[in-house]
């Protein structure tokens, strides 16, 4: 019974620093293949693109807007204040099944009426992308625009796994 006990205290410590640690720890980046057009130029009946999940229609482009003018686009505003409005989307934007990334930069086209490539061409990082900042954990819940996105089930499952455990002790 002791030894049943002490696993799933061990257990249980360990799942909760999975709960309140994994997201602050990943670091995650905008794939450069955002930045390309997906315009298919053969067949693709079977290739059709999930609807995105983030409403990009009414987020606050001014971040982007207000700092990333013509007629010298200055990479460094550009490309600061492109990542402080997308970073926060990373992980819908990189899915290449949605259509998140084309409905996003055509609504920063719309509303900063950008020449075509901008971002494209002058903002490039690294070879996996632009960088994003891990969030703090106060932002981890809800970004900068208003909107939440769900960090992914393994929370939930993580915290049912403890929940059955806790109470199978009681049993």
């Amino acid at each position: 019974m002791g030894l049943n006990q002490c696993f799933s205290f061990v257990f249980f410590i360990f799942l909760l620093m999975g709960l309140f640690a994994s997201p602050s720890f990943a670091s995650t980046f905008i794939s450069d293949g955002v930045f390309e057009s997906h315009a298919s130029t053969g067949r693709n009946l079977l290739q059709t693109k999930k609807a995105c999940p983030v409403n990009f229609e009414f987020l606050n482009y001014t971040i982007i807007t207000s700092q990333c003018k013509g007629p010298q686009y200055t990479p460094s505003r550009c490309c600061g204040s492109f990542k402080e409005f997308a970073c926060p989307y990373a992980d819908v934007i990189n899915d290449l099944t949605n259509d998140c990334a084309s409905i996003m930069f055509s609504y920063i086209n719309l509303y900063g009426k950008y020449p075509p490539g901008l971002f494209a061409n002058e903002c490039k990082e690294g070879k996996l992308g632009l960088a994003c900042p891990a969030p703090a954990p106060s932002e981890l819940a809800a970004d900068k625009n208003g909107s939440q996105i769900m960090r992914g089930p393994i929370l939930l499952l993580m915290f049912l796994a403890g929940f059955l455990v806790v109470f199978f002790q009681l049993l």
